[in-house]
Formats: structure tokens, sequence, C-alpha cells
């Protein structure tokens, strides 16, 4: 953990940064400028999430024009002056069009500080959604401007979507075919969309598949819920629902913003587990992305050890493992970060408390 200071003076020459003054459908016609842009990052995201009095936006502009944004949650205790700044899967700096530049990062991490650590008295925290092995000097250039990593990189699989469909279904392993071969043969029907209908399905199904198995989850459903239904129209998740002889079996969300497919949730009966039903959803959705002209598709994370069998089924599509760069703070002062892993850990013990019950 580290508290804030003066960083070494390297790239970037001014920026300015514009603070608050963006309402939520102007936002979300901005995040169309990004190509790292993903639900995250929406308007109706941190509204549902945090909400959205909230919420704290900020564009940064430097020399070479719009240089990155960046939806900021806000939790302070006023009469402490202490609190925390997050930034979820930001902040946004690959622009359309044009090639990633440190230099336009190091203006956005400063603009930051200076707004949310220096005025505000508050944490920085910031997880970019950044492949490490993609830009190496990331994680070098956020100790430079005085964070520290707080938390592991977001850890998923990454399936590249520049190929032609029929190369990508070679590229698949032989097993994952295989399945997804029977599944083409057992009379499955697709519907798809963004409709309500369409996620009040999935919901039935998911909620039958958790009382199947009787375990707990930390995924809020009907908070996507509300997020698809804030979502202004071209960044709606999408929804697949597999049928069997005009009975829903399986059904899976993904989202579209930016390059960057993701799946977010899925679920199935006995029926679609028998019939395959989740290889043929992953298979069409892997087309509707190259349709939308997405460059890659994040598989949702994946944990090898604590759910082998997820990982297993993902890593049929692609063994292309990856780790974003990591969670990184910074802090105006001691207290500040006392108080904050405080709540951190009070959060943490109750998480683990509902997870045993």
């Amino acid at each position: 953990m580290s508290d804030i200071r003066q960083s070494p003076d390297r790239t970037p020459p001014s920026f300015r940064a514009r603070v608050d003054d963006m309402d939520p459908p102007q936002w979300d016609a901005l995040l169309a400028e990004f190509g790292d842009a993903s639900i995250y990052q929406t308007s109706a995201y941190g509204a549902a999430r945090w909400g959205e009095k909230r919420l704290s936006r900020m564009v940064v502009e430097n020399g070479d024009g719009l240089a990155g944004i960046a939806q900021v949650a806000v939790v302070s205790i006023p009469l402490l002056r202490a609190g925390i700044a997050y930034v979820p899967w930001g902040p946004l700096w690959e622009r359309k069009g044009s090639s990633p530049e440190s230099g336009r990062f190091r203006s956005i991490l400063r603009a930051l500080k200076e707004e949310y650590v220096s005025k505000r008295g508050l944490l920085l925290r910031i997880a970019p959604a950044i492949p490490g092995e993609e830009h190496h000097e990331i994680s070098g250039l956020l100790i430079e401007e005085g964070f520290s990593e707080s938390a592991p990189g977001y850890r998923t699989l990454l399936l590249d979507l520049s190929p032609d469909l029929a190369t990508i279904r070679k590229k698949l392993d032989q097993k994952w075919r295989n399945q997804l071969n029977r599944a083409e043969k057992n009379g499955l029907t697709l519907r798809e969309g963004s409709g309500d209908d369409l996620y009040d399905v999935f919901i039935e199904l998911y909620r039958q598949m958790l009382d199947r198995k009787q375990f707990r989850t930390d995924v809020d459903v009907e908070m996507f819920r509300s997020v698809q239904k804030a979502l202004p129209e071209p960044q709606k998740m999408r929804v697949l629902v597999c049928e069997s002889e005009g009975q829903p079996v399986a059904a899976m969300v993904g989202t579209r913003i930016g390059d960057r497919g993701i799946y977010l949730l899925g679920a199935s009966n006995n029926d679609g587990n028998q019939k395959k039903a989740s290889y043929l959803l992953q298979w069409r959705m892997i087309g509707w992305l190259k349709e939308q002209g997405c460059r890659r598709y994040d598989l949702g994370g994946i944990d090898p050890v604590g759910n082998p069998g997820v990982y297993h089924f993902k890593s049929g599509i692609s063994d292309r493992e990856v780790f974003h760069v990591g969670q990184y703070e910074l802090s105006p002062g001691g207290f500040t970060t006392r108080v904050v892993h405080a709540g951190d850990a009070i959060r943490n013990m109750i998480g683990n408390v509902r997870k045993r019950k």
C-alpha cells in the first residue's frame, strides 16, 4: 500500500480534466469511442451497482485531444474525510482508430490522482482491463505514479475472433468440437435477442440450476436485469436461449461493448446438459460477436482450482490464458488507508459468513 508521492515527470506534458459534467446518455455515447469499453463502465451498470448519486465521471484531454475517460464509484465518509474512489475495468484509454500510448495512460492516472486523492482525500483504487502480456509497461508506469498492487489481476481465457468461423472451429479442442457436433444433431433450436422475455427465461433456468446444485453465488442476476432495462439499445446484453421440443433447456448472457465480447452468465437444466446445449450456445455467441466486429471474446473469468469443471469447458474454446495487470491503489495518507481496509475486512467477513450458510 502506498501513500501519494511525487512521481517521475516522464511523458505527458499537460492534461485537462472535466469532471461530472456529463449525464448518462452523453457518457454512454462517449463509450462508443473506446475499444476497451465494457459493460462495467456503462452508466447503467454503475447506477445499478452503486447508485447514480455515487458515480463520478471524468473526461481527460491532452495535447492529442481525448486521452481517456473513467467512471468512478465514490464512497466517502464526510465527517472523517475518508473513503474510496473505485474505477472498475478502467480507466479507458484505447481510442478506436489509434494505437494505445503509455503517455496517454499516464495523463489519465495523473488526472485521477489530482481529483480523487489530492482534492477529495480518497483512496483511489483502479482495476484496468489491460492484459498484462499485451502492455508490459503499464505495471511499471503505475508504480512510477505512486500506486501499489493491492489484488491480483482478473484471470480469464481469450479467444481471437479475427480468423473466419471455419478456422476458429478447427482450432477448438477436439473433444469440445465433438460435443458441439453432438449438440447440432440433437434437434435443438435457438432464440436470441435483448428482450425482457428472454432474460426472464434465463433467470428461471438459473434459479433451477442453483436449487439443483445447492450452492450459493455472489452473482446478482436481478441486478443485471435492471442493468439490461437501463442500457441503451446498442449496449444491451445478448441473451441466447436453447430449446428442445419447445422447452427451454439452457441459456446464456453475453455482452459486446467496444471491441471485446464478454461471457457473463449461463444456466442449464438436466436435459440441456444431456443434449450439450451449452456448446451450441457458446458457438452461436462466437458467431454473433464476429457479426458485430469484435476482435476477441473474453470467456468470463476462470478458477481452475475452485471451479475445475467450468475451467475445463472454457479451455476447450481457447487455451490463451491471460491476467489483467492487477488492482492498484493510492492513498492520501495512513488514516484513509486504515479506514478503507477496515471496511474491506468487514465486507469480506460478511461475505464468507453468507457463503457458509
